[in-house]
């Protein structure tokens, strides 16, 4: 473990680089996901409490970059081509291609809201999404509305093991129904059709990408 949570709402971020230490608030209520430690004390690394991590001088005098907390490159920000649209059925399938933040969200809402204007059901494939914040988070639930007043659902397709950590933080992975892959996501919106209601999975789906 590099950030050890301690009493008195505080943690403590070890360095892996220089094992040097440094305290700071706890102001999360996961003791796993531990992004917003690390970047309010302005050190680097994964997102989770494991790591690894650097403090501000080992990731200044590093003569390699920290790890990527993804498994492959991704397409930049901001071009079109970060998400993929296609329809089938009654649903839009909405793919982004790189992390959700704040830098991307726009984008992916232009996507997501079209979708909404234009279909019933949303399917968010998140397959190659390894993180997402507060205002990806927040462009969720606002896409989710949209459907719903719209008497449709959205849903979404292989969360990452951190976006899983994340909506069960926030209370909201009971109203993102989850699914293991798009296939799954199509037949649950078959049944919406049948029975006139949400169905989702018996539990969230199991993809998780190596550190």
């Amino acid at each position: 473990m590099t950030v050890v949570p301690r009493t008195a709402g505080t943690a403590v971020l070890i360095c892996d680089r220089c094992g040097d230490h440094d305290n700071t608030p706890a102001a999360t209520t996961d003791s796993d996901v531990v992004w917003p430690l690390v970047a309010h004390a302005g050190w680097t690394g994964s997102p989770f409490a494991g790591g690894p991590h650097n403090c501000p001088r080992c990731a200044d005098e590093a003569t390699e970059p920290v790890p990527p907390v993804r498994e492959s490159p991704a397409p930049a920000h901001g071009p079109a081509y970060a998400v993929l649209v296609h329809r089938d059925l009654d649903a839009v399938v909405v793919t982004p291609l790189v992390d959700i933040d704040a830098g991307f969200a726009e984008t992916l809402q232009d996507a997501l809201m079209t979708a909404a204007r234009t279909s019933r059901h949303i399917v968010l494939d998140l397959h190659a999404v390894h993180l997402i914040d507060s205002a990806g988070l927040g462009l969720l639930v606002r896409a989710r509305q949209e459907v719903r007043h719209r008497g449709g659902s959205l849903g979404l397709v292989a969360p990452s093991r951190f976006i899983r950590t994340v909506l069960h933080t926030m209370r909201l992975d009971s109203v993102f129904p989850s699914h293991p892959d798009e296939a799954s996501a199509l037949s649950a919106l078959r049944l919406i059709g049948e029975q006139g209601k949400e169905v989702s999975p018996g539990g969230p789906a199991d993809h998780d990408h190596a550190a």
